[in-house]
């Protein structure tokens, strides 16, 4: 969408290289490598950038040393989802079966270090809860098993999450977003439900490599913003459950590192680590 609106701006094609692999790694140190030119930037999400920093032994790059900031393009709440056949159908009944029910309960990510995880992880440290992580490779085959039965709890994001809740194949119980989501107007936020504090969400953002110009910073990042103020780009991310970011250049710098401080403490409570 951003490439899509970027290209009608600066009258030039914007091709996307998608890089996956390495929790994200590869396709950062990728742009980590590429020339400081202003032509090449990263769209990166939580992992490579405020997450892996905490969860790897060793990377190929220092995000910090590496990127500058130019804009946080979206965020996307993260829901609390469980089978439909779980007795509870509040997170207060969720809680008091997770603290005193006979049977650890399972929850179910799209991986080690994922947001989901640490979502899920960060709940448990403030509430107090007893779950035990099932890890999978990937969100569809985690949703998947939610959906069987085999899993009963999952931590996901909200254009997943919409049509599974509607369908009735799962329920959702909060969503970890400061005010409750028109798509969901019935589901608590966690505060409303009791578990004052917690948020959580998956974000999307540019960051170009260091050493880029700054004249060239300031005009990509004064068109990025009049990208998604374009009525067409915000309806098309709300449409996917997307929220339209609205921090630029340093203040984009503070909210990742406000993010790298949060999953870093949780990292290292949960005493989850990739060894490569």
């Amino acid at each position: 969408m951003l490439a899509q609106a970027l290209s009608e701006i600066w009258q030039q094609p914007v091709v996307i290289e998608n890089k996956p692999g390495g929790g994200g790694n590869i396709g950062t140190q990728m742009a980590a490598d590429a020339p400081a030119d202003g032509y090449t930037y990263l769209v990166s999400s939580p992992g490579p950038i405020t997450i892996n920093p905490s969860l790897y032994k060793k990377l190929p790059f220092d995000p910090a040393r590496d990127f500058v900031p130019v804009a946080l393009l979206a965020t996307v709440p993260i829901v609390l989802i469980v089978n439909p056949k779980v007795p509870a159908s509040t997170l207060r009944e969720l809680l008091d079966l997770a603290k005193h029910g006979t049977e650890e309960l399972n929850y179910a990510s799209s991986g080690i270090g994922s947001t989901h995880h640490l979502a899920a992880e960060l709940f448990k440290k403030m509430s107090g809860a007893k779950l035990r992580h099932v890890p999978y490779r990937g969100a569809a085959p985690a949703m998947n098993d939610v959906i069987a039965g085999h899993v009963p709890i999952l931590f996901d994001n909200l254009p997943t999450v919409i049509p599974q809740v509607q369908a009735g194949t799962v329920r959702a119980l909060a969503v970890a977003s400061p005010k409750r989501l028109s798509s969901l107007p019935d589901v608590p936020t966690f505060e409303e439900a009791g578990l004052v504090g917690f948020e959580a969400s998956s974000w999307f953002g540019v960051l170009a490599p260091a050493k880029t110009p700054t004249d060239i910073l300031s005009k990509v990042t004064a068109d990025i913003e009049r990208a998604l103020s374009s009525p067409s780009v915000r309806k098309s991310f709300e449409v996917t459950g997307a929220e339209v970011g609205t921090v630029f250049g340093p203040d984009f710098g503070l909210f990742m590192k406000h993010e790298n401080e949060k999953w870093g403490d949780v990292i290292k409570s949960s005493g989850a680590t990739i060894i490569e």
